[in-house]
């Protein structure tokens, strides 16, 4: 019996875990617009799986908020109320103001040049009008950062929050016609910087809040 087997011995994942990472990942960063209904038969097809597994991760995304399910059993991605962005909205702004102010002491120059490159990634996003590259490269940007909190627990919450709201910035990328990348992240990253603490509160706070707030107004 191998106790520690070679990668070539590993069992592969589970089916449904490789179409609840795919599904995922689309929704998360906006591949998917609001209220885009997804069947069953569409997931197997393009996953190449039954119906078992393509039911069992659309149930573990339904409970995650990523997708809504009707009384009639239509599944789709969710269209959000003004209250509903609002809130969410708010829950960003305490996770990662908090998961920013943790990482500013392990902030060091390699992390920072690091946010620079992502950032260079999220102005060429931005002048190619590939919303979803933007997407995927700014939510890269808070990802490499919030990792330096060291608080798996209050990130795995802040990444649930982007995967309910991925449809809708998807909806206000389009909104905001951007042309230059968030000025908000070089203040951030001036701020880790200069070790600037309520300088960095504020800027994150900004930047997760200020561009949703043009959805309810």
């Amino acid at each position: 019996m191998l106790l520690n087997p070679r990668p070539s011995d590993a069992a592969p994942p589970a089916a449904h875990d490789r179409v609840y990472r795919g599904l995922r990942t689309r929704i998360m960063h906006g591949q998917l617009a609001p209220g885009q209904a997804l069947t069953l038969r569409g997931i197997g097809r393009e996953f190449d799986v039954s119906m078992t597994p393509a039911r069992e991760a659309l149930r573990r995304l339904v409970a995650e908020g990523a997708l809504s399910m009707s009384a009639s059993g239509r599944v789709a991605t969710p269209e959000l109320s003004n209250e509903r962005i609002e809130e969410l909205a708010a829950l960003r702004a305490l996770l990662e103001v908090e998961l920013a102010s943790r990482a500013l002491p392990r902030a060091h120059m390699a992390l920072i040049e690091r946010l620079q490159t992502i950032n260079t990634g999220v102005a060429e996003a931005v002048a190619r009008h590939d919303a979803v590259a933007y997407i995927r490269a700014n939510l890269e940007f808070h990802r490499a950062l919030y990792l330096r909190a060291q608080a798996p627990a209050m990130l795995a919450m802040a990444e649930t929050v982007w995967l309910q709201l991925g449809p809708t910035m998807r909806a206000l990328y389009g909104k905001l016609r951007r042309k230059e990348p968030p000025h908000y992240h070089r203040l951030i990253i001036a701020a880790l910087k200069a070790g600037d603490e309520p300088g960095l509160r504020l800027a994150v706070r900004s930047d997760v809040t200020q561009g949703l707030k043009m959805l309810t107004a």
